[in-house]
């Protein structure tokens, strides 16, 4: 059993600095079907607009965040949860004053952390 803060998890920063990533459970840890990672998004920073095979689930901890998909734009806020389908066009926009930050897990497959 792992039991940890997100603290303690070095962050990938991407978009220089604008987002955070942590893979709070992953491969290293020995998980062999998910990934757990924690997003943190500046103000104004977004996730590409971008699809792949693979679902999301995703639950939002703080801030608004803007959803994008084909058809739709939705602001949502802390305690929101959301279901990306596998091949579903998405995008995540902090839209807020504050950072945002969500909770994405993923199915795993080598490569996708």
């Amino acid at each position: 059993m792992i039991i940890s803060t997100p603290e303690k998890v070095e962050p990938i920063t991407i978009d220089n600095g604008k987002i955070e990533k942590r893979i709070l459970i992953g491969s290293k840890d020995g998980a062999e079907n998910f990934v757990m990672r924690l997003f943190k998004l500046k103000p104004g920073a977004n996730t590409p607009y971008h699809t792949h095979d693979w679902e999301h689930e995703i639950f939002v901890l703080k801030g608004k965040i803007q959803v994008v998909s084909k058809d739709n734009k939705t602001d949502v806020t802390a305690g929101t949860f959301i279901f990306v389908k596998p091949n579903e066009e998405h995008q995540f926009v902090n839209v807020g004053d504050e950072d945002a930050e969500f909770i994405c897990v993923i199915p795993y497959i080598e490569g996708n952390e």
